[in-house]
């Protein structure tokens, strides 16, 4: 008896299972990325290039992505207590479902089709962008640098060292995959999902939070070079936007009752109706 009643229940403890973890990191992902503008990168670069290079090249991004992301969310225990970061997630994922209701709410007619298009303009300009700056990919690829077309007016630019840092990535992993790996961290950075899983790797295991983002981030890179454009035709934004609105208030709920009960167990003198 002894020994069962001096160790704390999970729940108490605060500690989440295994299964609980990977399921919450894996529909984080899915129904934040699905039709989202670094889904349309991905979707769009395989159509122009060998879909295993984009695959790479975008996977590593979200790799390290969700890496730094949980590693971050990691940290914030250490530095405010534990209740205070389940709270702070729990306020998070309110703002995220209450933010994703009012836009389903607002699709309707043609709207979510309009909006997927929108995110389909702002993907493509961003492709466009990037390769149109510096030494063309075409060029690098065939190792015609010196003979390539006429410099534009900003080939004369003196290149930055992180201009240095990608060409010399390329000539290492090929153009393909830097374009893919850049364009991908860069629409990541700040997005939903990074946060979401920032305020998860806080809650949660770090290496599990890990492992079920970067689950989650596989399935959604490889739906989108192998028929994304496809699919992002097909697929109902408004019921999307709705179930990820639904999911993360549910998550905001849960994260609400771990920090009540994360309280509970911090002794403070908030009896009622009684005396010990």
């Amino acid at each position: 008896m002894s020994s069962l009643s001096s160790s704390p229940p999970p729940s108490a403890a605060g500690e989440s299972t295994f299964l609980e973890t990977m399921t919450q990191s894996i529909l984080l992902i899915l129904f934040s990325e699905i039709g989202d503008k670094t889904f349309l990168i991905a979707a769009l670069l395989a159509m122009r290039h060998p879909r295993l290079l984009v695959f790479s090249g975008a996977f590593a991004s979200l790799l390290l992505m969700s890496a730094l992301s949980a590693s971050l969310g990691h940290i914030l225990p250490s530095l405010i207590p534990r209740t205070w970061t389940q709270f702070a997630a729990s306020v998070l994922f309110l703002i995220f479902g209450l933010k994703m209701a009012a836009e389903a709410k607002q699709m309707t007619g043609d709207a979510g089709n309009e909006k997927m298009r929108e995110e389909m303009r702002e993907a493509e300009e961003e492709i466009a962008e990037d390769e149109g700056e510096g030494i063309p990919m075409e060029s690098l690829e065939e190792g015609r640098a010196a003979d390539g077309p006429p410099p534009s007016p900003k080939s004369h630019k003196k290149p930055t060292l992180l201009e240095g840092a990608r060409n010399f990535s390329s000539l290492i992993f090929g153009p393909v995959f830097v374009q893919a790996f850049v364009l991908t961290f860069l629409g990541e950075w700040g997005d939903r999902s990074q946060i979401a899983t920032i305020a998860l790797g806080a809650a949660h295991n770090v290496y599990l939070v890990t492992l079920g983002t970067i689950m989650g981030h596989s399935f959604c890179t490889a739906l989108a070079v192998i028929g994304g454009r496809y699919i992002s035709t097909k697929i109902s934004v408004k019921h999307v936007t709705w179930s990820g609105a639904i999911l993360f208030l549910i998550f905001s709920v849960l994260y609400f009752y771990e920090a009540c009960v994360e309280w509970g167990n911090v002794e403070v003198p908030l009896h009622i109706g009684g005396h010990e």
